[in-house]
């Protein structure tokens, strides 16, 4: 009687276990219990979109999620050898090509999405007051007829364009589309002499209402906080580029930044693991003007990236809410 309770029991059990183990995952569910690290760059659009992406993990998803602290090379070489972190939300390819390359080969990364709609964005920008007064000029190739309303006190006789900081890529490139558009016949390149004095330079300008030009990148909290507007530029022209990237170029010619390509990078074993989480990183996508007002409010405020994090995924519904099932945006919401 006993052995037939057992054998009974035992069936049921078995068929219990079956049954369990065929039934799919709900897309609620992490997948793993293996600890998901995520990269937590040292700029703050890199570190928000980290707290972003452990949030959504930790508590809408019940993931054991962390940051992990990271910069670009060394966290690109890192997934590479070791395949940590597990994740790292604004991965910028052409600043680690060679490594990100390799990885490609070998196939222990791979690219989730692209982490911003419009890409890297990298070009001469003016205030949007000025854009407004002044339509006549749109694109680069207006700069050189309007130099007037770039003059500094400084030096009243030319327009001042406010150059990449020195020792920066986008220096040489700055220099030689400055020759390659013949401004230095009505324009001096200023130095800003380092990134902050760049950005200084910019909310000087802003908070006085002067028109201004300069060089910047995107989305950053620059640009969002000032409101700055990307003058057109021409289609990118890789041979041409190439050449702007040359300090010896002997002949510059005009062409435009290639649109920056910036990945949410993951390993290829968590998206083996928990196919749920690489839904969710496929769909992980911002506008880039939302995330530069948000990285604004962070500036201004003086908020930690934790702190920006919470301020998107409470002010920008909209946007994250669409990279998830409902019942894991519900709980990510109760938890805030």
């Amino acid at each position: 009687m006993n052995s037939l309770k057992t054998s009974v029991f035992g069936a049921v059990a078995a068929a219990a276990l079956i049954s369990a183990s065929a039934a799919p995952a709900s897309a609620t569910e992490c997948g793993t219990d293996d600890k998901i690290t995520i990269a937590e760059m040292t700029w703050l659009s890199a570190s928000t979109l980290a707290h972003v992406t452990q949030k959504i993990l930790a508590d809408g998803y019940g993931c054991n999620a962390e940051v992990v602290p990271g910069d670009t090379v060394p966290t690109a070489t890192s997934m590479l050898t070791k395949g940590e972190p597990t994740i790292a939300p604004e991965m910028w390819v052409s600043t680690a090509q060679a490594i990100w390359d390799k990885m490609m080969d070998k196939g222990n990364v791979y690219k989730a999405g692209d982490i911003f709609g419009s890409g890297g964005q990298e070009g001469w920008w003016i205030p949007d007051y000025t854009a407004k007064e002044h339509p006549e000029i749109k694109s680069i190739n207006d700069l050189k007829d309007n130099w007037e309303l770039f003059a500094d006190v400084a030096n009243p006789d030319k327009g001042r364009l406010y150059g990449c900081p020195p020792g920066w890529g986008c220096e040489i490139i700055t220099n030689n589309l400055f020759k390659a558009l013949n401004l230095g016949e009505t324009y001096e390149l200023f130095s800003p002499g380092s990134g902050a004095n760049l950005k200084a330079s910019i909310a000087r300008q802003v908070t006085r209402k002067k028109p201004m030009v300069a060089y910047y990148w995107g989305p950053t909290a620059v640009i969002g906080k000032y409101n700055l507007v990307r003058l057109d530029m021409p289609e990118h022209d890789a041979d041409k580029f190439k050449c702007l990237t040359d300090k010896n170029c002997a002949d510059p010619q005009v062409t435009g930044w290639a649109v920056g390509e910036v990945a949410v990078a993951a390993t290829t074993e968590l998206k083996e693991k928990a196919p749920n989480v690489a839904e969710f990183l496929s769909k992980m996508q911002v506008p880039n003007d939302d995330i530069s007002k948000v990285l604004a409010w962070g500036d201004e405020n003086k908020a930690s990236p934790a702190e920006t994090a919470a301020y998107f995924l409470k002010n920008n519904e909209a946007i994250w809410t669409a990279w998830v099932p409902e019942d894991v945006a519900a709980k990510v919401k109760e938890s805030l």
